[in-house]
């Protein structure tokens, strides 16, 4: 009996689709040239100018750059005092470093469960967790959707909690007109290399209180006073004086180089990755697949990921048998997250259990994020949607 015929993946190998890949282009790369010309490739100028420019694009009062959202976060705690003792509210659907973040500042992580439609920090859930010792709420902006700030807002007000916003999906994000990042004490971003701007490695924070991000920038660079950070200008020698304990968080000048240039394409990156996610929600909705919701009224998304929940009763595939079939057609794509309480590592420290969260465990074993990056060309999505239909053909 003749053999039968192997189908050819949807993408040869060499044109495999890199999840996540960013789209660098030649301002970016003649900035990097020009550091490495000028020799500033440290903390110098072009951190000081994407500071200012992050800190006007988001409409915020100070901006300290950073090395990570990581840093950002565990920055943050630190100069609002949250330390031993206290408690911190977070989601369970999100990266582990919001949660590292917290137990690096030497407070306690407390996990709410999320919405089950918009993967968001449900504040009922946040309102019944908290205790004498909560000190503040970390909700995160998951996929780019704008949390439901006045439910959060309120909550903090009432309850005298401080807020502190991770944004590191959120760049582009509004709600009812309000930047992400600028409802709170402090806001997070993250500059990664898969996110909406990236500098390879980087981050920033936000807040309205000047002392707040002279503090936070004194820590970034190992507790030195603020004339440290002038000693990388043109402006002179200034001495320093090491004021408190502090981290290795700085950014540097050939990160910021990528950064400047990434920021001023911020809009018609996004209007790509809005263009995508829409093509993705006309494309799929007649497949065995839960979509994205739209956007919520008031609220500007922004289109960080495009997250689809695979379903095995209703699909007949599992999630991560559709991961595999998809790679197998050279198409990459990620998963947003397994959630937190199932790692090894909390489960030990915090005996913490999958199922007491169940709209997060839910998300966390079926959720698929799909390819969503300015440099997909028409044909990469294309093929995205082409794969996704053979894999669930079967």
């Amino acid at each position: 009996m003749p053999m039968s015929k192997v189908a050819e993946p949807i993408r040869r190998s060499e044109d495999f689709l890199v999840f996540g890949s960013p789209l660098i282009g030649d301002d970016e790369k003649r900035e990097i040239l020009d550091s490495l010309e000028t020799g500033w490739l440290g903390t110098g100028p072009k951190v000081a100018r994407l500071e200012r420019e992050f800190r006007d694009y988001a409409e915020a009062g100070h901006a300290v750059a950073v090395n990570s959202c990581t840093a950002a976060l565990h920055l943050s705690m630190l100069a609002a005092g949250i330390g031993p003792g206290d408690e911190v509210i977070t989601t369970a659907m999100t990266f582990c470093a919001t949660v590292n973040a917290i137990i690096h500042a030497g407070a306690t992580p407390v996990l709410a469960d999320v919405d089950p439609i918009t993967s968001n920090i449900d504040p009922k859930q946040v309102e019944a967790r908290i205790t004498e010792r909560t000190k503040a709420i970390l909700p995160v902006h998951f996929a780019g959707r704008a949390c439901d700030m006045d439910a959060l807002v309120a909550i903090a007000k009432r309850r005298q909690l401080l807020l502190i916003e991770d944004c590191a999906h959120a760049i582009e994000t509004t709600y009812k007109g309000k930047h992400a990042g600028t409802f709170g004490t402090f806001g997070c971003f993250s500059f990664y290399v898969t996110k909406n701007m990236t500098t390879g490695e980087g981050g920033m924070v936000l807040t309205p209180d000047e002392k707040l991000a002279d503090r936070v920038k004194i820590l970034a660079l190992h507790g030195m006073s603020k004339d440290a950070w002038r000693r990388f200008s043109d402006e002179g020698y200034k001495h320093y004086y090491v004021v408190e304990c502090g981290y290795k968080y700085n950014m540097m000048d050939l990160q910021a180089a990528i950064g400047i240039h990434q920021l001023h394409r911020i809009q018609k990156n996004w209007e790509r990755r809005r263009d995508v996610w829409s093509t993705y929600q006309e494309e799929l909705r007649d497949l065995p697949l839960t979509l994205p919701a739209p956007p919520e009224e008031g609220t500007r998304h922004a289109y960080h990921l495009y997250t689809v929940l695979i379903d095995s009763h209703q699909s007949r595939v599992a999630r991560d048998q559709f991961i595999t079939a998809m790679t197998g057609e050279n198409i990459g794509v990620g998963v947003h997250y397994q959630s937190i309480p199932i790692h090894p590592y909390y489960q030990q420290r915090f005996g913490w259990r999958p199922e007491d969260y169940p709209n997060s465990f839910r998300i966390g074993q079926q959720t698929v994020s799909l390819p969503l990056s300015p440099k997909l060309t028409d044909r990469d999505v294309s093929d995205v949607i082409r794969a996704i239909r053979k894999t669930l053909k079967g």
